[in-house]
C-alpha cells in the first residue's frame, strides 16, 4: 500500500472519529421514528432516554470498531464490506442521536472514551487477519442484536418510535452479521466471546448513567 494512501486513509477515519465523538451524523435512510408520534409523559420518556442512550453508546463504538477494521483489512473485499456495515451504522447513529434529543436527553459524556477503546479493539481484531477480523464483526453484531432484543423488551410498549429505531437496528444487525460470516468469517474461541461480553456489560452499564 502506498505511504500516501495509507496516510488518507488514517485522516478520513481522524475525521469520521471527530464527527462521531462531536454528534454530527447524517443518516442515508429515513429513520423509522420518523411517522410516528413522538410525545411521551415524562416517567415514560425516563425509562426509555437511558436505554436509547446506551444504543446510541453502541453505534459510536460500532463506527470505531469498523474504522479500524477497515484500516487494517488485508483485502479490499474486506475493507469494503467494513465500510458498508458503517456506513449502515451511521444511519442508526443518527436515529439514536436524535430520538435521545426528542426524549429530552444527552448522549454518554464518556463517548471519546468508548470511541478510543472500541478503535482500539477493532485494531487488534484487524490484525489478527482477515478470518478473525470478519469473525470478530460476526460475533459483535450477534451479541448487539441479543442486547437490542433485550432492549424491546424493556422498552415502554407506549413508546413506539423507539422501539421502530431498535428493531430495524436488530434487523440490521443480523444482516451484518450472516454477510460477514457468508465472507468466511471465523468462529472465534470461547475466552474471547467470553471477554466480549464482559467487556460489554461494563459499557452498557456505566452508559445507563453517564
Amino acid at each position: 500500500m502506498a505511504f500516501g494512501t495509507s496516510l488518507d486513509r488514517w485522516l478520513v477515519a481522524a475525521d469520521n472519529a471527530l464527527r462521531t465523538v462531536a454528534g454530527v451524523a447524517h443518516a442515508a435512510r429515513l429513520s423509522p421514528a420518523a411517522d410516528i408520534g413522538l410525545d411521551l409523559p415524562p416517567d415514560l420518556r425516563r425509562r426509555s432516554a437511558p436505554l436509547m442512550r446506551v444504543n446510541h453508546v453502541g453505534e459510536v463504538c460500532a463506527q470505531a470498531l469498523y474504522e479500524a477494521q477497515a484500516l487494517t483489512a488485508r483485502s479490499a473485499a474486506v475493507r469494503s464490506q467494513m465500510q458498508q456495515a458503517a456506513r449502515e451504522e451511521t444511519d442508526h447513529l443518527a436515529w439514536t442521536a436524535e430520538r435521545l434529543r426528542t426524549l429530552g436527553d444527552r448522549p454518554s459524556l464518556l463517548n471519546p472514551l468508548w470511541y478510543a477503546g472500541a478503535f482500539t479493539i477493532g485494531l487488534v481484531a484487524g490484525r489478527a487477519g482477515d478470518a478473525w477480523s470478519l469473525g470478530f464483526l460476526v460475533e459483535t453484531e450477534r451479541q448487539v442484536e441479543e442486547h437490542l432484543a433485550g432492549h424491546l423488551d424493556r422498552l415502554p410498549a407506549e413508546d413506539h418510535a423507539s422501539r421502530a429505531i431498535v428493531a430495524q437496528m436488530k434487523q440490521d444487525e443480523a444482516q451484518h452479521a450472516e454477510a460477514a460470516l457468508a465472507a468466511g468469517g471465523a468462529p472465534l474461541p470461547a475466552p474471547v466471546r467470553w471477554l466480549m461480553r464482559a467487556a460489554s456489560k461494563v459499557m452498557t452499564g456505566t452508559a445507563h448513567y453517564v
